[in-house]
């Protein structure tokens, strides 16, 4: 992004508008002198006209009458019937456009013409010193407002200052501090309340991150440190050591190992998540696929009820992914509730989409735990965590992938005993292929 100095562009632009304001009222001062100018001149000339009339009238001689009207304002020339001609207005002067002539019809004058003119002279030189005095009041305004802007323009634009060096510091590793604007309801504000808000995002990420982290190497540590005890354990046995025993170690390093790779292939889905996961969408028959995901949930826990009802709707999704979710759903399910409990999972429509429902008879989720169970690594202290070598990421992974395909996973109160999850997808028309 190219940038410029705010500075200077707030300068140049406020001297650009005070100096296009000074032009305009010059403007408007010369044409509102030159109409008051034409007013006055008229009004001069009428006076004059008048006068000389009066004098007419007195039968004042010519020579007398052009003493009076012709004074230094208002130059005068009076032409005789005989031609004779009185006055310091000259002949070309008296035919130019701005003069007045009047004809005399009294006294000693009669059948005179009278032209009148104003002094050109005062005129322009009363003008050419407006225009000067004008234009060295705007350089003067000029002036005077650019010293002024370079300070107050400084002093306005500190807010501005007081981000950059809040950036830095923060950039150089000064975390918590904030701007704090008060008021905040105007436009620097507003936008340092902003800056606030993204500053706290920005460090909540962080400090979720670095948890994240932490608790992810914490959970990575168990089954690692359970593959080094089976492995220590396997290198100290004897040769004749029993076959059960052997076996027995086996099985544990086995386990172990499968458990830190159930939690290393979690990370990276959520790493997929927060990259912006690849989706393979196609029409998907929902209850076909769920079906699936029943049958294996009865044969892992005989002890439980599994049951599925419902329509056959096809979902616009991936179908490796949706198998994922439903898959967590029901094993989670399965481990919340009781033997001789009941897992139901119910396929259907709701509001112009395709809804998954997965429901238990366990002791369910407390209602101050119903939004914290989709954060990562939590896990709950009661019957729904029961399942061995859980990690607390299955939900969050759930709801990520959901959300990725434009639907939704939330969890539902029962309103009773037991606990239930709602999945949403986008319906689609098309048939899948077969």
């Amino acid at each position: 992004m190219r940038t410029v100095s705010l500075r200077r562009r707030v300068t140049l632009t406020a001297l650009g508008v005070v100096a296009v304001v000074l032009a305009g009222v010059l403007l408007a001062v010369q044409l509102l002198f030159t109409v008051a100018t034409n007013r006055t001149v008229d009004a001069i000339l009428s006076d004059r006209v008048q006068l000389a009339r009066q004098l007419a009238a007195q039968r004042v001689g010519p020579a007398a009458l052009i003493r009076r009207v012709d004074a230094r304002s208002v130059r005068a020339l009076l032409v005789m019937p005989d031609g004779t001609a009185f006055g310091s207005l000259t002949t070309d002067r008296a035919n130019a456009p701005e003069a007045r002539t009047i004809r005399l019809e009294t006294g000693r004058v009669k059948g005179a013409a009278l032209t009148l003119q104003a002094d050109a002279g005062l005129l322009s030189g009363a003008r050419s010193t407006l225009v000067r005095l004008s234009a060295l009041a705007g350089a003067v305004a000029l002036l005077v407002t650019a010293v002024i802007l370079v300070f107050g323009v400084r002093f306005a634009l500190s807010p501005l200052d007081a981000m950059t060096r809040l950036a830095r510091s923060i950039a150089r590793g000064g975390r918590g501090r904030r701007l704090s604007p008060l008021p905040a309801n105007t436009e620097l504000g507003r936008t340092a309340q902003a800056f606030d808000e993204m500053l706290d995002a920005l460090e909540g990420s962080e400090q979720r991150t670095q948890r994240f982290v932490a608790d992810a190497a914490h959970e990575l540590r168990t089954p690692i440190a359970g593959l080094q005890a089976v492995a220590d354990a396997m290198l100290q046995q004897s040769p004749d050591a029993p076959r059960e025993e052997r076996e027995r170690l086996q099985m544990l390093l086995g386990r172990e190992a499968r458990r830190a790779g159930k939690l290393v292939d979690d990370l990276l889905d959520l790493a997929r998540l927060d990259a912006g996961i690849e989706l393979q969408r196609q029409p998907v028959e929902l209850r076909a696929m769920a079906a699936t995901q029943v049958d294996r949930a009865r044969l892992q826990h005989p002890g439980r009820t599994v049951e599925l009802t419902g329509e056959d709707v096809i979902a616009d999704a991936d179908p490796d992914r949706v198998a994922q979710i439903v898959a967590n759903l029901v094993d989670n399910a399965c481990q919340a509730t009781p033997p001789g409990g009941r897992v139901s999972v119910a396929i259907g429509r709701s509001g112009g989409a395709a809804e998954i429902t997965v429901a238990d008879t366990g002791p369910g989720v407390p209602i101050g735990e119903q939004e914290r169970i989709f954060d990562r690594l939590v896990r709950l202290d009661d019957a729904r965590d029961r399942r061995a070598g859980g990690s607390g990421l299955g939900l969050p992974i759930a709801r990520g992938l959901a959300r990725a395909h434009g639907g939704d996973l939330a969890y539902v109160p029962a309103g009773g005993p037991g606990g239930r999850f709602r999945l949403v997808l986008p319906l689609t028309s098309a048939l899948p292929n077969r």
